[in-house]
């Protein structure tokens, strides 16, 4: 297998009397979002350049959207859990956020969510037009193939894994993950969803992209199927989580420690997982969905303090 030397952050058996540090989520974050940004403003600017205009700045300015990076994040200590090494992973996570971005370009559009604000700043359709912002989500689709390929080169993977990559990628980010997700999401608005139909929604419009960036994580490291499979394990259950945290956080933050419109989904009377549970039982929820997708590792022998305190971080933050 390629790229598998251990790294600081790479799970470390722990012999007699010996302990495991855990590392902390906000120095992976830190190092995730300083490395993504960096390739997607490079990004930016190369494809600002090349189609030129309105679209060319609307584009840069949509990949430059600023964020916690968490699926980096992912991609990152998911690679790591299983020997990765190479910093040419960093290109695998910068295409994951380029699909996220696509999805929030859209998501806040006047026919979806209809918001103003994006973490901090004027989201795209604001800071340009509709028409515009509509066309620079399509076209973040094959941006997020580019910069796909380009990874695979850095890491030399073959092309059959490149193949594989590509098709988690969009397949969590089409009809069968976060586009489906989002269509079941608008359908449902106005009524009131039961806990199995809400979280079907979730794991495609949330989930799917989250689990993805695992899955990714593990393809570019070349894993055995067992641990493939523990690393989709850990991310469909912490994608729901991240989801069920995002609920809570809807109702207790405000706007400006979330970066967006806090209250949002009470204002399209969305269901929610604090509709349904209430805040305390949504706390209880994501926390046992973190606690499940930790056992996923645990079953495969994966032992990573990286993607544990991801987990804790997903269900405990603040914004």
């Amino acid at each position: 297998m390629r790229n598998r030397s251990r790294s600081a952050l790479a799970s470390t058996p722990a012999g007699a009397g010996a302990t495991v540090e855990s590392p902390r989520a906000d120095v992976l974050l830190t190092e995730a979002r300083e490395r993504t940004d960096a390739l997607l403003a490079s990004w930016a600017d190369r494809l600002r350049d090349e189609i030129g205009g309105r679209h060319g700045e609307a584009l840069a300015y949509a990949l430059r959207t600023p964020g916690k990076r968490v699926r980096a994040a992912l991609v990152l200590a998911a690679y790591r859990s299983v020997g990765g090494s190479s910093p040419g992973i960093m290109g695998v996570a910068a295409a994951v956020e380029t699909v996220h971005a696509y999805s929030l370009v859209h998501d806040d559009l006047p026919c979806m969510d209809d918001d103003d604000l994006r973490r901090g700043r004027a989201t795209t359709h604001r800071a340009f037009d509709v028409p515009t912002a509509t066309r620079v989500g399509y076209m973040l689709v094959p941006v997020a193939a580019m910069v796909l390929s380009r990874a695979a080169r850095d890491l030399r993977l073959k092309s059959t894994s490149l193949g594989r990559m590509a098709e988690t990628l969009f397949q969590a980010g089409g009809i069968e993950g976060m586009v489906g997700g989002q269509w079941m999401d608008l359908e449902a608005e106005q009524r009131v969803l039961d806990l199995s139909e809400l979280t079907a929604v979730h794991r495609g419009k949330t989930g799917a992209l989250i689990q993805a960036a695992c899955v990714l994580g593990g393809l570019a490291a070349e894993s055995t199927a067992t641990q493939l499979a523990a690393l989709s394990g850990f991310g469909e259950e912490i994608g729901l989580a991240f989801q069920v945290a995002d609920d809570v956080l809807d109702v207790t933050g405000t706007s400006d420690e979330l970066g967006k419109t806090a209250g949002r989904d009470e204002a399209l009377q969305k269901s929610t997982f604090v509709r349904l549970m209430g805040v305390e039982g949504a706390r209880r929820e994501a926390a046992r969905l973190a606690h499940r997708a930790i056992q996923h590792l645990d079953n495969a022998g994966i032992a990573s303090p990286s993607l544990a305190t991801l987990a804790d971080y997903i269900v405990s933050r603040r914004s």
